[in-house]
């Protein structure tokens, strides 16, 4: 009977295995046997749910979710100031010139597709189960298509040009939606943008119909996909190709009309009154609709020098927990005056050492904190840049939803239509709320990318234009290698 192991066939047919850097780990736990039999694979219960915790495992490794795609998103940004000059660490991507043979390239890539093709490899698997009843397979196969989904907008994020070019039109990346057992299976030409977000939105659409609207564990239900992950992932999908009407229609799904925002079917989203909760153990508050867990056991966290903590906090010399690789830029978000000392927010930046750092993620080595995938405030927040852009008015629902984000952690200021004098001003004030509350969290290149703003310059890196070469990254070397219809950026 034929054997397979999908971790090596994925080295084989998109060049996994060049993005090794001597600390990758390669599954996360918990984790399946990686050497079944086709038929044995999906045999029980326990196997099954064992496979799609791997999917997970799949998505929170060090080279992914578990660390650097979060980390590139903020570095390539402009919060930040390299100070270690590491190409290992991102110092290329830090200074907007990485080549198809950049670790952050390469690694992306190949653990995005890896998180692919073991979500594609589940649910072809689970075609043909008995092993679980055909409600439970239906949920399980919806988890895997919200990871899928997740993974192919992370990859149009860094590598295809934003929708708002061209309308989608423009080459997106392969879609892949079978699963790869061997080779021979390496030649597939980039769908367009448009196309990959259509399958996107079709996975989360089966997730939302398919998924359980809660788990019996909190911790589920933040590590988990249900059905309310689902519709706050579409709200961040369609702002990024600019349908807000659809990006109003899926936030009204979990999203009270008026203040207190909360979420009245489903999981019982809300903002945390101390948003200091959502960053510290359990990290299972309401306000954490899907988080990477990451733990002390042994392959079970992202590994060295993947981790948040590690880039963006201090050394310990300096008070912190990291290696003190990105320090916060003086120029950048942390100089608004608008964001004011009362504000608790600020409380997550120290000053050491004659710089400004992040201290978001605060377990030391080995970097227990859970990565944030998605959060509440930032549905609201996408639910009120949606409503001023399609209005283009001082919508009153819009400022009370930056209001509650705003207030939560500064309780000094209380937004009004008065304080904006017209659409465009409330528009820049939540892109710079986004900025505030997010910080850390991966957000900030997308924002700017989404909307073809440019890349602000700073310390020594050049500023990137929506047209400039950088502005999104060449495609993975392997790739290029492995796929006889690829073509780069």
């Amino acid at each position: 009977m034929k054997k397979f192991n999908t971790k090596y066939i994925l080295t084989l047919v998109l060049g996994a295995g060049l993005l090794a850097t001597g600390c990758h780990k390669d599954l996360l736990t918990p984790v399946p046997q990686t050497s079944i039999s086709d038929a044995s694979s999906f045999s029980s219960a326990t196997r099954v749910k064992s496979q799609l915790l791997s999917v997970y495992a799949a998505m929170k490794g060090g080279n992914f979710y578990g660390g650097r795609f979060v980390i590139d998103g903020e570095v390539k940004a402009d919060n930040y100031i390299n100070e270690l000059s590491n190409l290992v660490t991102a110092s290329d991507v830090w200074n907007e010139n990485p080549t198809n043979s950049a670790t952050a390239v390469l690694g992306l890539w190949s653990q995005a597709y890896f998180t692919i093709n073991s979500a594609n490899l589940f649910i072809d698997g689970m075609a043909t189960q008995t092993a679980v009843p055909t409600a439970t397979a239906a949920n399980y196969i919806a988890e895997a298509r919200v990871v899928r989904a997740l993974s192919y907008l992370s990859l149009l994020q860094y590598y295809a040009r934003p929708y708002a070019d061209g309308a989608g039109s423009k080459p997106g990346v392969p879609l892949r939606l079978t699963g790869i057992k061997g080779t021979g299976y390496s030649d597939l030409a980039r769908s367009s943008v448009a196309d990959v977000y259509k399958q996107i939105i079709a996975d989360l659409d089966f997730a939302e119909a398919n998924l359980p609207l809660t788990y019996a564990a909190a911790s589920d239900n933040t590590t988990r996909a249900h059905r309310n992950t689902a519709i706050a992932i579409k709200t961040r999908v369609y702002l990024n190709m600019q349908d807000y009407a659809k990006v109003i229609t899926e936030a009204n799904k979990i999203v009270s009309a008026a203040a207190p925002f909360t979420a009245a079917t489903g999981v019982a989203h809300a903002l945390q009154s101390d948003i200091t909760k959502v960053f510290v153990s359990p990290y299972t508050t309401t306000e954490s609709i899907l988080s990477m867990p990451m733990s002390s056991t042994s392959g079970d966290n992202a590994g060295t020098q993947n981790q948040l903590g590690y880039y963006f906090s201090p050394t310990a010399a300096n008070g912190g927990v990291g290696n003190g690789e990105y320090s916060l830029n003086a120029a950048g978000v942390i100089a608004d005056a608008g964001w004011k000392a009362t504000d608790a927010r600020r409380g997550y930046i120290k000053v050491a050492a004659g710089k400004s750092w992040l201290t978001k993620y605060a377990a030391a080595s080995p970097y227990t904190d859970y990565v944030p995938v998605i959060r509440y405030s930032e549905v609201l927040l996408n639910l009120a840049e949606a409503k001023v852009r399609s209005t283009s008015t001082v919508d009153a629902q819009a400022v009370a939803l930056l209001s509650a984000v705003r207030s939560r952690a500064d309780a000094t200021t209380t937004f009004t239509t008065g304080s904006f004098a017209d659409a465009a001003a409330l528009a820049t004030a939540i892109l710079k709320e986004r900025n505030i509350e997010f910080l850390g969290e991966g957000l900030r290149n997308n924002d700017l990318t989404r909307l073809l703003l440019p890349i602000p310059a700073k310390g020594s890196a050049p500023a990137k234009t929506s047209s400039d070469v950088g502005y999104i990254w060449p495609i993975s070397a392997s790739e290029l290698a492995l796929n006889k219809l690829m073509t780069d950026n």
